[in-house]
């Protein structure tokens, strides 16, 4: 019988988790080096230690039933060592050697018979001029591991900015992918069970700002026949990973309706932070649930949704114009009890219920709303 799980790491998602593990009765231990972490706040205990520690990992294990983590960046070491002591661990090391190498996920992708941009794998200049030869201009070149939210990207437009990059990367491994022309980004937050079932979301529709998620708008404005293809290529994905747990597939959509996979996170995702005010059971629940044994529940939206990040700016660390924010009696304001607003961190977000589907009206209400907040020194 489950009654703890462990955490790897102490962020927003893992504070988001372990909300919903607490309200089904699990008590939570999370991991995490900074004190007092988001996840941490709400837990029943942090463990504050580097993801590498093995003796904190060790007690983790030990002191957990299962053991689940809530972003890939993560040394997977510490995972294969958990396994090896006979630590049950959701996702397992098997999921997280594809999905945290950039290379291995494209494979992977194209191996399940689903298109991904044009990649090549870049080691060495001769391969950056390969990769300039065959695949061309504008592409990005990225880091294979540990970027995120736009970090470890590099936009190529020519042979010198290819080389630029190729600089300012210092000799990280990386791989060069043809940039696509979209017209929508969108994602597919699923959650697959130990026994192969599997429950997928409506598609959301995502906009960033700078490589960092800014807005998610569900479901997306995208037709019946668009959306039932995403969500069978994440179920295909979901199959052939051998995933237990949420994971979200992130996807171009082309002008033409066709879809093309951009990246996997085995874990909750940012897009699917809608999912804990307008469906039945978050993608976070069902997370809980996959990796504790139970059913799956199939998602029911009760009204669209559009869901709104808050970023620090690094003028102050509060935030003015929550009251004016939450006049409006459609918002739902989530924040994740981080002390300092630095550029660009993820500080909270809001989600505004929207009745029917989302309009631009709608979404103009919403970045409308959004406008309204500013961080000072208090």
């Amino acid at each position: 019988m489950i009654k703890t799980i462990g955490v790897i790491g102490g962020g927003q998602l893992g504070r988001m988790f372990a909300l919903d593990a607490k309200r089904m009765g699990y008590d939570v231990i999370t991991l995490d080096p900074q004190e007092h972490s988001p996840c941490g706040q709400v837990a029943d205990e942090q463990i504050v230690a580097t993801y590498d520690d093995m003796t904190a990992i060790e007690a983790l294990g030990a002191r957990s039933d299962v053991v689940t983590y809530e972003f890939e960046n993560i040394a997977i070491e510490s995972v294969r060592y958990l396994e090896s002591r006979g630590y049950r661990v959701s996702p397992s090391s098997d999921v997280l050697r594809i999905t945290q190498d950039r290379l291995l996920e494209k494979r992977f992708v194209r191996d399940c018979g689903i298109a991904v941009a044009d990649f090549l794998e870049i080691s060495h200049a001769s391969d950056l001029e390969r990769a300039l030869r065959d695949i061309g201009t504008p592409a990005v070149l990225k880091t294979v591991r540990g970027g995120y939210d736009g970090k470890g990207q590099w936009r190529v437009e020519s042979g010198q900015s290819a080389l630029a990059a190729l600089a300012e990367s210092r000799g990280a491994q990386l791989i060069y992918e043809r940039m696509i022309p979209f017209e929508r980004e969108l994602s597919v937050v699923a959650t697959r069970s130990a026994d192969d079932a599997i429950v997928t979301y409506p598609v959301a529709e995502n906009q960033h700002d700078g490589g960092i998620l800014a807005t998610t708008i569900a479901p997306a404005r995208i037709g019946n026949e668009v959306a039932q293809a995403a969500q069978a290529i994440a179920q295909t994905i979901g199959h052939s990973l051998g995933i237990v747990g949420t994971y979200c597939v992130e996807l171009f959509m082309r002008a033409d309706g066709t879809l093309l996979v951009n990246e996997i996170a085995p874990r909750p995702h940012n897009s699917g932070h809608y999912t804990i005010d307008v469906t039945q059971c978050s993608q976070y629940e069902q997370h809980v649930r996959a990796i504790c044994g139970l059913p799956l529940a199939r998602p029911r939206m009760f009204t669209g949704a559009v869901m709104m990040n808050i970023l620090g700016a690094g003028t102050g660390d509060h935030l003015d114009g929550v009251a004016t924010l939450l006049a409006d009696p459609s918002v739902v304001l989530h924040m994740y009890g981080k002390h300092h607003a630095v550029e660009r961190r993820k500080m909270g977000h809001f989600t505004m219920l929207c009745d029917g589907a989302v309009d631009d009206a709608a979404i103009a209400k919403a970045r409308a709303l959004h406008a309204v907040l500013r961080w000072t020194n208090g």
